[in-house]
């Protein structure tokens, strides 16, 4: 017989961990049809000779909810051999949504993802209201790759409460009605449902995201909706301090794991400089918890965002910076100029905070203003040297003198750290969030970085665990049928990489392609040869082909 598709002569790495093996695989419709020594022939060869032949990998995490209305491609994901995405993570989402209440979904993203509200406001579709309506709409536009959809709780509590959402928990009744919401999506697909307790995730108006206010009995409830399916995993962003977790959130999620009997991923789990043993001895803390399902996130990359005072993100969780959300530029600058708000800003820094007030750590990336040109390249302190003034007082003053368009960028480095976590299986690589915090980073290439670097640069894990991390961990503890390894049968999506080239770009750039003319930052991949999504070539050494084979992966029973 003759296969549709035939990669000749591949080194195979299955994703099940298993040694690397040489082998051909035939594809014959949306399925692998064959491996190993063929001698059929095919409608098309593809000469695998020196190149890896892996599963597409799967990105457990990312915010494309919005971008899937203006880019099929689900760039810049797609471009690093992702064949799969997850997204409705953090419990911020786009449907259900009435239409008098698209106007607060948009801030909900804008505030906490960083998706410029113009363009979410310019390129949304809105051909949805209810849940199920927005995968069938998903479906019906098209896409390169497989799109996997949490139900995040927030846009779930809004259509039942309406703006009550955003100022307490849910009634019994109201909670009900939300249950019934979430399991009419669980029963459409929906891959679980996501939420979450951090105070950075603020929403319309800088009020809290709704689902952070959902109560104990409420979330009791949604987890039952799951345990009921017998399908479906929970998100949860929930750690308030860096490679910790609290005793409170410790019992939510064992509330989760008890209520829902369904897996429970929570972010994040990181490392840092300064006390590089908290992550292992959270990992040996949470070791109940991860027997029974609970599995921390972490990110492969050193931490490295930009940030300017126009879309302040990185303060969000800072309650000197609430109202200068949702803000005209003339307004930020006032604020910002204001004595009593630097007052109250250097007052919050003495608590915890996502930044701390570690000025040799944020450097000015690029400046508008000539005069301030000279600058670029150098820390906030060395520049209030230079100036003879305070740090903080430089921090804002920069930005003001800048019209708010000077770039920041603030690093976190602690590589010993991330290669401790990323080797050990108690955690799930993932944490790209991909389409969000669109002008201040870009981590859609962890997994081109995890070869690159990991693999092949520091050797500090082997080809065949790696490619196990981003493919068949993913999908099994989604639940994702019959994706993240190569089998006789299973779904042909399949990532063709060179090995002694395979990476992300050192360094993202930016583009403005977003709707309205709205900038952007993307991560080039380098070494990616083909991606074959559901049988069908869709990227062709790091070109598209116009093929949009992509399907929306509905979640199944157990």
């Amino acid at each position: 017989m003759a296969y549709d598709l035939l990669i000749r002569n591949g080194t195979v790495v299955d994703g099940t961990g298993a040694p690397r093996f040489r082998a051909d695989i035939a594809i014959a419709g949306d399925r692998i049809a064959e491996i190993g020594d063929i001698n059929e022939g095919a409608h098309r060869v593809i000469d695998a000779s020196d190149l890896i032949v892996s599963p597409g990998f799967i990105d457990p995490h990312t915010h494309y909810d919005a971008q899937i209305c203006w880019d099929p491609l689900v760039s810049c994901t797609s471009w690093h051999g992702i064949t799969s995405v997850i997204m409705g993570n953090c419990g911020v989402g786009v449907a259900p949504c009435k239409p008098e209440s698209r106007e607060i979904a948009a801030w909900d993203l804008t505030n906490v993802e960083a998706i410029p509200y113009e363009s979410l406001s310019k390129g949304i579709t809105w051909d949805w209201e209810t849940f199920p309506e927005f995968l069938d709409a998903a479906g019906r536009r098209g896409s390169a790759i497989n799109l996997g959809f949490l139900a995040p709780l927030t846009p779930f509590r809004h259509y039942v409460m309406g703006k009550e959402s955003m100022e307490r928990a849910a009634t019994p009744e109201e909670t009900a009605k939300i249950a019934a919401l979430l399991s009419e999506a669980m029963a459409a697909g929906a891959m679980g449902f996501s939420t979450t307790t951090l105070k950075q995730h603020i929403g319309f108006h800088g009020t809290p995201l709704a689902c952070r206010l959902a109560s104990r009995d409420e979330l009791k409830a949604y987890a039952n909706v799951l345990k009921q399916h017998r399908k479906g995993a929970i998100e949860v962003a929930l750690t308030k301090k860096i490679a910790t977790v609290s005793d409170d959130e410790y019992e939510l999620l064992d509330l989760l794991l008890s209520e829902s009997g369904r897996p429970v991923t929570w972010l994040a789990m990181a490392s840092t400089p300064r006390h590089p043993e908290r992550a292992l001895q959270t990992l040996e803390r949470c070791e109940p918890l991860i027997k029974r399902g609970a599995i921390p996130q972490v990110l492969c990359k050193p931490f490295v965002s930009q940030l300017d005072l126009r879309n302040p993100f990185t303060f969000a969780d800072n309650e000197a910076w609430n109202h200068v959300f949702n803000r005209s530029p003339e307004e930020q600058k006032r604020i910002y100029s204001d004595p009593e708000f630097r007052r109250s800003f250097r007052e919050s820094l003495k608590r915890p905070h996502l930044f701390t007030g570690r000025w040799h750590r944020v450097e000015i990336l690029e400046a508008v203003n000539p005069a301030l040109k000279p600058y670029e390249g150098k820390t906030v302190e060395e520049v209030a040297e230079l100036r003879g003034a305070d740090p903080l007082d430089t921090f804002l003053d920069l930005a003001v003198e800048d019209d708010l368009k000077l770039q920041y960028t603030m690093q976190q480095y602690h590589e010993e750290g991330i290669q401790q976590l990323i080797s050990d299986p108690r955690t799930m690589i993932g944490l790209s969030d991909g389409g969000a915090h669109v002008d201040m980073l870009c981590d859609a290439g962890y997994a081109t970085y995890l070869l690159g670097n990991w693999v092949r640069k520091r050797e500090a894990i082997t080809l065949e665990f790696a490619i196990k991390r981003i493919t068949s961990e993913p999908a099994a503890f989604f639940g994702i049928p019959y994706r993240g390894q190569l089998k006789k049968g299973w779904k042909a999506d399949i990532t063709i990489f060179d090995y002694n080239t395979v990476n992300s770009a050192r360094r993202a750039t930016m583009q403005y392609d977003l709707p309205g003319g709205g900038r952007r930052l993307v991560m080039p991949a380098e070494g990616i040869e083909y991606t074959i999504v559901n049988g069908k070539v869709s990227y062709e050494h790091g070109r598209q082909t116009g093929v949009l084979a992509g399907e929306v992966i509905r979640s199944v029973a157990a």
